[in-house]
């Protein structure tokens, strides 16, 4: 028999006791964001709490609300218009800054590119390629120019494992290697 319910499976009386619990209850949303956007809502109502912003500090009823703002807030792009302002009309939730957001993920071609200059550096100023395994060399992160970090890889380890891995590497990587002296046996 046919429901009448814009959802298309919710009678109206299931529709209304959703409401009645969760005004904002909305069914394409996953359950789960539902779930810790009232227990977030309860938290600071109910309790008189403040906004958790850091995990592990609120957890109600399971749910670790710190670090479903956190989520929420870095994930901002993610939300949909409504749940975005759900978040900052309702719950006070805003985005992060841009000193806030977290650094990106570096890529397996972005440490390839770490390893392969510090191989460089060593190669230039050793004139050879026979890497202690426990030694460790030090670069400039990033692009040229004062004020720098510094960052330590551990090179030889590293080109033990490239030596180990010779089969599976790409000819590019391999004729990287080969081009500043790598001995491969």
């Amino acid at each position: 028999m046919p429901v009448e319910s814009w959802a298309g499976a919710l009678s109206e009386e299931r529709r209304e006791q959703l409401e009645e619990i969760d005004p904002s209850w909305c069914p394409t949303w996953p359950v789960e964001w539902q779930r810790a956007f009232h227990l977030t809502r309860l938290h600071l109502e109910e309790i008189g709490g403040e906004l958790p912003t850091e995990p592990g500090v609120v957890v109600h009823r399971g749910e670790d609300l710190g670090r479903w703002v956190r989520a929420q807030r870095v994930g901002w792009e993610k939300l949909t218009g409504v749940q975005q302002w759900m978040c900052e009309q309702v719950l006070g939730i805003e985005p992060v800054a841009e000193d806030e957001k977290p650094p990106p993920r570096r890529t397996q071609a972005d440490k390839w590119a770490v390893n392969l200059a510090a191989a460089r550096q060593f190669y230039a100023r050793e004139g050879h390629l026979r890497v202690p395994r426990k030694h460790v060399e030090t670069i400039a992160a990033g692009a040229g120019g004062e004020g720098q970090e510094e960052q330590a890889i551990r090179l030889g380890s590293w080109f033990g494992n490239q030596r180990s891995r010779a089969a599976t590497l790409s000819p590019e990587r391999v004729e990287q290697l080969s081009a500043i002296g790598m001995r491969w046996a």
